[in-house]
């Protein structure tokens, strides 16, 4: 069993990396980005909540996200037998550390954390793209800003607590696709 946390700012590729490591390590995709989307879209209470925040560009409260996240794993924990890959999740060290525990009830851990690392002007040119071609309503120049702001004060802190554990596998994340997804299945081979 191989848990990983895919990490990085918005628009890194977190989404398109953590596709392909499920792909060829058999891992169950926890988005909490996607949860939260789906609740909003289906508009049950907890996407009310979520998206009072995150349509300012704002992080949710963490013991909403680890209520949401503890469901997930108790509802896959089937098909999360190879592991885990969480997108988008932790966000803040007080997350990291309710994750942990979290992990520990279920006698699992993080193995890894592949952090995605690309230049601030590349991150903001992507997601202006990427809001022009999925229609995403928070990726707009003012959210965009106010996300990587929120993302340098309360979540790059989580490279160095990561790194102090020595889980920390840092990924140039300015190359191609195909390139920063053969780096890190090389990296991560020899665990699974």
């Amino acid at each position: 069993m191989m848990n990983l946390v895919i990490f990085g700012a918005p628009g890194c590729g977190k989404g398109t990396q953590s596709e392909r490591l499920i792909k060829r390590f058999g891992l169950h995709h926890i988005s909490t980005g996607e949860l939260l989307r789906d609740h909003i879209s289906r508009g049950t209470e907890l996407g009310k909540i979520a998206d009072s925040y995150i349509s300012k560009g704002h992080l949710i409260p963490d013991d909403l996200m680890v209520r949401v996240l503890a469901h997930e794993l108790e509802e896959k924990k089937d098909s999360a037998s190879n592991g885990v890959i969480f997108d988008g999740f932790p966000r803040t060290i007080p997350q990291a550390i309710a994750l942990e525990n979290l992990l520990k009830e279920h006698q699992a851990e993080i193995h890894t954390v592949v952090g995605l690392e690309v230049d601030e002007d590349e991150l903001v040119k992507r997601m202006i793209q990427r809001g022009k071609e999925s229609g995403r309503a928070d990726d707009n120049i003012d959210t965009i800003k106010e996300r990587l702001n929120v993302y340098h004060q309360r979540t790059a802190p989580l490279r160095d607590y990561y790194k102090k554990q020595g889980k920390y596998l840092a990924v140039n994340g300015n190359g191609t696709v195909d390139e920063i997804s053969e780096y890190i299945e090389s990296a991560l081979a020899p665990q699974n």
